[in-house]
């Protein structure tokens, strides 16, 4: 049964373990096959069978608003912003917030002990805190007990059942503008993020036969051609047909170096116009346009999680209900078994226990990190699908590289032609070109460009390729071949082996060796320093696989002295290989792979990270990997190892800076030293510093 994809905005969202419950309770329902909820986006996805697709919507509000009554669902499409909805709740709750504190500060004006004086803290604290109670009893009664509204309701009622009303109320308080700068950190550092990813265009100017009609770019079809102007954003992926200009690609790529752009020069969604007037014929509908799936990628990265999500998650889940139970041993079991001790005294460090041990710190900051870490990535042109491979790039340790497309420029051009007996380079160029006219391979493309003449497709039939070896096609009746040495051998041809630096291209007609044709390829700009920088990175090995003959591949790997060069090989002996280095890595070690073609896909996918290069490599490649390289330079490979461990190491700052803060407090708060103002800077205050810290792995220049 067809599977049908829906997605939601959660507003009011401000809480990781709001996401958890909401995320553990939607999986639960009947007819959802699979649930994610991003925090750092507020959005929550779920899967659903086809024929239920329409009446799950009602069913997954119903379901949110019984987990957390504050939270508006709304569905993606169409939703609208946050902003000034966001700013209206706030100044709602500074208002209510602040008459509170004026009747708790009215309560110290009356004689202590009065009715007067507990009846104006208690209204303070109804009106500070209320809706914290009745979200932690309205949990109780459906099952959840021990979350942070859980904690806070029993500390504060416990401060009033022992007399401390001030504390009691203060502490609310202060619990209520720690939420208040949590959620302002929380939405400000989504915002730096979708600044990061403001590339989705807002309209096409369509050319029609009555001129131009501005439209929704989901209405444009392939074929249509769109008019771009200066400033403006290129809306839909296409072939310039008229007009020159240069285009800003920073927004996609990170380059801040403009791209010239002529007639017949391919653009993608997202770049800018900077000056001339381009007429662009649309090649993708929105949905298939690189705009809408870098943007599909990068928001639904957080539906995999990475390791340490998911440990503090679990972690959070045990720990809540581990503290309460210690701090009902710390109020009562000392004054049971030593003499003389003060049940209030104990039961007060219990209620301290209780406000210091929230864990908000963790589960708020560290989706954060990961994400901004997916969002630093972006920012410089590395699209990762998941925090999950981000984590993985950490413990890089082998590095494998396709050669053509990847380390080397893909731009091939024809450097010898070599014809056999009494042959002419005429006859054996046109043989070739006519063989390749079908494929879209570089190489076929540069020995098309060559022959420069226009091949009429009704003198081929029986056209087939044959991967790893080459092509095989009937032109005007004659059984052409064009391949590698190795598709010569296996169809039994004899043949003058080409010792020329290159790829090299032999051709037989009706089983006849009639020539070969050697064909040139540079390596990339920044291959070699992608290696060094690598080695530099912690990778312990650097390996090239290729399907180019031995001595193309010798040559490159010495010229980028890359440690392992294996040459010749067809796709299913490109994964062997990589079997073969999983088997002798750490189990801790990951292999990443980079390459760019089709017959790249089965490595890809079998690497621990696959890595694509996005912006030339065919679609294939690019949905098998895991990461993305939209600007072709493997340098980024390094780059993007490098983010990673930035990203680790805020992360696990955040880490063992909250459990170290917290740790300090408990024990003080055991002894009786800490109160609870300190536990009020121990949950809120560590939550808003682990948030702000998360925040700086945005900052991709200054790593």
């Amino acid at each position: 049964m067809e599977k049908v994809k829906q997605e939601y905005m959660l507003n009011g969202l401000d809480c990781g373990n709001c996401a958890r419950k909401i995320e553990d309770g939607v999986a639960g329902m009947k007819g959802i096959e699979t649930c994610s909820v991003n925090f750092a986006t507020s959005t929550l996805t779920v899967t659903v069978e086809g024929n239920s697709g329409g009446n799950m919507s009602s069913e997954i509000t119903k379901k949110v608003n019984a987990i957390e009554p504050h939270i508006k669902v709304v569905p993606k499409e169409g939703a609208p912003g946050k902003e000034a909805e966001g700013d209206n709740s706030m100044q709602k709750t500074i208002a209510r917030l602040a008459f509170g504190t004026a009747l708790g500060a009215a309560g110290f004006l009356v004689p202590a002990g009065g009715i007067a004086e507990w009846l104006l803290f208690f209204l303070a604290y109804l009106i500070i805190g209320g809706d914290v109670v009745y979200r932690a009893f309205k949990n109780i009664l459906q099952g959840r007990v021990f979350d942070e509204h859980f904690l806070m309701t029993i500390a504060t009622v416990g401060a009033f059942i022992i007399g401390q009303y001030p504390e009691g109320v203060a502490v609310m308080l202060f619990y209520q503008i720690g939420e208040l700068f949590q959620g302002a950190a929380v939405n400000r550092s989504r915002k730096s993020i979708s600044e990061l990813m403001d590339i989705r265009p807002d309209y096409a100017n369509l050319k029609t036969a009555d001129g131009t009609v501005k439209v929704s770019p989901e209405t444009v079809a392939c074929g249509d051609v769109i008019i771009i102007r200066p400033g403006e954003k290129i809306p839909l992926d296409g072939k310039v047909v008229e007009g020159r200009s240069m285009v800003d690609t920073s927004a996609l790529t990170g380059e801040s170096v403009p791209r010239d752009i002529a007639p017949g020069k391919e653009v993608l969604s997202g770049f800018v116009n900077k000056n001339g007037v381009l007429e662009v014929e649309v090649e993708k509908e929105y949905h298939e346009s690189t705009v809408s799936k870098i943007l599909d990628l990068v928001q639904n990265a957080g539906s995999r999680k990475a390791k340490t999500e998911n440990f503090i998650t679990k972690f959070a889940k045990y720990y809540t209900p581990f503290v309460v139970i210690v701090a009902l041993l710390l109020a009562f079991v000392p004054p049971l078994i030593v003499p003389g001790v003060s049940l209030s005294d104990w039961v007060y460090r219990a209620l301290v226990f209780l406000v210091i041990s929230c864990p908000c710190a963790l589960v708020v900051s560290i989706p954060l990190g990961f994400f901004g870490g997916i969002g630093a990535a972006s920012k410089a042109g590395i699209l990762v699908k998941g925090s999950n491979y981000l984590e993985a790039l950490n413990d890089a340790k082998y590095a494998v590289f396709d050669k053509t497309g990847t380390l080397t420029k893909g731009e091939f051009a024809v450097v010898k032609l070599s014809p056999a007996g009494n042959g002419t380079e005429e006859k054996l160029l046109a043989y070739a070109a006519a063989a390749e006219y079908h494929s879209g391979h570089p190489i076929a493309e540069s020995i098309r460009e060559a022959y420069g003449k226009p091949v009429s497709p009704e003198d081929i039939n029986g056209y087939s390729e044959m991967p790893g070896y080459g092509v095989r096609a009937v032109v005007n009746g004659k059984s052409i071949l064009a391949g590698n040495a190795k598709l010569m051998k296996k169809e039994n041809i004899r043949y003058q082996e080409d010792d020329g630096v290159g790829t090299v291209i032999y051709v037989a007609a009706d089983g006849a060796f009639i020539g070969s044709i050697l064909i040139g390829d540079d390596l990339k700009e920044d291959a070699e320093q992608a290696i060094f920088s690598l080695k530099k990175a912690g990778i312990k090995k650097t390996v090239m696989l290729t399907g180019d003959a031995k001595e193309v591949g010798e040559a490159v790997g010495k010229a980028l002295a890359i440690d392992e060069v294996h040459a010749e090989l067809l796709p299913q002996h490109k994964v062997d290989l990589i079997e073969e280095l999983d088997k002798v890595k750490l189990p801790k070690e990951k292999l990443l792979f980079a390459g760019d073609g089709i017959n790249d896909t089965p490595v890809l996918a079998r690497a621990d990270i696959g890595i694509a290069m996005g912006g030339l490599g065919s679609d294939a490649a690019v949905e098998a990997a895991d990461i993305v390289i939209m600007t072709d330079q493997p340098s980024k490979i390094a780059e993007a190892i490098q983010i990673a461990k930035r990203t680790r190491t805020i992360v696990w700052q955040n880490i063992i800076f909250a459990l170290g803060v917290k740790g300090v407090f408990l024990i003080l708060g055991a002894f009786g030293i800490a109160t609870m103002w300190e536990a009020v800077f121990s949950d809120v205050g560590v939550t808003l510093l682990a948030v702000l810290n998360a925040m700086r792995v945005l900052n991709v220049e200054k790593m």
